[in-house]
């Protein structure tokens, strides 16, 4: 279900744990403090980078259950090293269909990464109904909140961020995606179904050093521009080029607004 190649995930994964809101982050270690063995499901785990971030940290042994449905990916992260006390199957499941599958017992821990704002307001609620029906704690990691900050500014900066925000709503696989508004409607639903949320920024900060994934980010918006924004090819083109001017001289400064969030039932220690 990623739906995101290995270069990309590769690429981005030192930005995500540099992105980390450790507060959110202890708020759901100290949730499984004392349990030894641990069990953790990460759902639409990619190369299992939220294994590698959230691993090393738990001394606990841990069995891990990685979800996805693309078998390159899984096949990535089930044959990296590890530990002796950490035990890791890999488990291919369409979570937009088999969501119960991936959370069949016994579990601890639910985690998940940058995946609330690709799915739908119904699958949401079908996510938090499966785990608050079993109790468990959820942490989600790195959901899109729509705020993007652009330094230099440039003619085009508004409609094409605008556009990508437009795009980010469309169906990702689970039907017409909360984009933006995952974060907010997340904790909303969480405390509906009777969980308490802890929550925090986790931006991407990306310097004048960082300039390949700066530049992957513009290309992208720039190819969803036509289909998004009213702008024409000349101007999505110019918008293009100016970013690349200001990437080239050491100039350009990107922020993307992400919300890391723990949430557990009322009454959990």
């Amino acid at each position: 279900m990623s739906g995101f190649s290995a270069d990309w995930l590769a690429l981005r994964e030192p930005y995500d744990a540099a992105a980390c809101n450790v507060a959110v982050r202890d708020a759901a270690i100290a949730a499984i403090a004392g349990l030894d063995p641990v069990s953790i499901v990460d759902l639409g785990t990619g190369t299992g980078s939220g294994l590698r971030a959230l691993a090393p940290l738990i001394p606990a042994r841990q069995t891990w259950r990685l979800v996805d449905n693309d078998l390159s990916l899984l096949a990535r992260a089930a044959a990296l090293g590890r530990p002796p006390h950490l035990a890791v199957a890999a488990k291919p499941v369409d979570l937009a269909r088999d969501l119960e599958l991936a959370l069949e017992s016994p579990l601890d821990l639910v985690t998940t990464s940058a995946l609330l704002d690709l799915v739908s307001p119904e699958w949401l609620d079908r996510l938090i109904i499966e785990v608050a029906a079993r109790q468990l704690p959820v942490y989600a990691a790195l959901s899109y909140d729509g705020r993007v900050g652009l330094e230099p500014e440039v003619a085009g900066d508004h409609e094409v961020v605008a556009g990508f925000n437009r795009h980010q709503r469309t169906d990702k696989g689970f039907g017409p995606a909360l984009g933006p508004t995952a974060a907010a409607r997340a904790v909303e639903r969480f405390e509906h179904f009777g969980y308490s949320v802890v929550r925090g920024t986790s931006d991407w900060v990306f310097e004048p050093a960082d300039r390949e994934i700066q530049g992957e980010l513009f290309a992208g918006w720039a190819a969803l521009a036509p289909l998004t924004t009213s702008l024409s090819e000349d101007e999505i083109a110019r918008w293009l080029a100016q970013r690349r001017v200001h990437l080239a001289q050491g100039r350009s400064r990107l922020r993307i607004g992400h919300v890391d969030m723990f949430a557990q039932t009322i009454g959990a220690r």
